[in-house]
């Protein structure tokens, strides 16, 4: 069965500024990532991980080379557009859980498909069944303090999956988690991409990458090595938090 690419990125440059303050964040990236698929993306600081996440995220535009998601290319869409995309087919998890503060976890994972119009009580009743299966069964009408650090991370996976979102984009997502916690919360990342989501996670910990298909390393901008797994990735005897 042929694998269907959710994300395909081909010499994809990035620059910033000109002349002598011209700096090549990215140059001739080549990448793509599949359904079912985790690829993790490690670095230094500087070698350009953010950009290339922001890229992919359609958050930013590259310099040269073109960039497709669900098979739609980005290159000539304009604003309203990619923000259409996003919300429809990106999910994005930061370390810093990104939840609006005076929405509950229900509200806050329902809030992108009631913006693209499904009626609230769909979208709440879809909200409850994405909190069901990261393990928060009955916390819809709870707020952000009210949740540990690992179940706003799992609120965050929920949102960012909600609908029909299939490419899951991770920004170093277990750093403001302690190491249980976050092996849980990369477990789940884990799980939801052998489900079917297409997932990319920057990490600067060898650990966490452990837990992709594929762990891509850059330098200067530009891809120094690719490694692939050759092992089952690592498992938690408990995982919950």
């Amino acid at each position: 069965m042929t694998e269907r690419i959710v994300l395909s990125m081909r010499s994809v440059g990035k620059t910033f500024g000109d002349g002598v303050q011209r700096v090549d964040a990215l140059l001739d990236i080549d990448l793509e990532v599949a359904a079912g698929e985790l690829v993790a993306i490690t670095g230094r600081s500087g070698s350009g991980k953010s950009t290339l996440l922001n890229i992919a995220g359609a958050l930013d535009t590259p310099t040269s080379g073109t960039i497709s998601i669900a098979g739609e290319n980005l290159v000539g869409l304009d604003g309203k557009e990619l923000a259409l995309l996003r919300r429809r087919h990106i999910g994005f998890v930061f370390q810093e859980f990104n939840l609006l503060p005076t929405l509950k976890a229900g509200e806050n994972i329902s809030l992108p498909l009631e913006l693209d119009g499904v009626p609230l009580a769909d979208a709440r009743e879809q909200a409850e069944a994405a909190l069901n299966e990261v393990g928060l069964d009955g916390k819809a009408d709870r707020y952000g303090d009210e949740l540990s650090g690992g179940e706003r991370q799992r609120v965050a996976i929920a949102r960012a999956l909600i609908g029909q979102r299939n490419l899951l984009l991770a920004d170093e997502p277990t750093g403001a988690l302690d190491e249980l916690t976050g092996e849980s919360v990369l477990q789940l990342i884990r799980s939801r991409c052998d489900a079917g989501a297409a997932g990319l996670l920057v990490t600067h910990d060898p650990g966490w990458a452990a837990f992709a298909d594929r762990v891509v390393r850059l330098r200067d901008g530009r891809i120094e090595s690719i490694t692939h797994r050759s092992a089952t990735p690592p498992t938690l005897e408990r995982l919950e938090l």
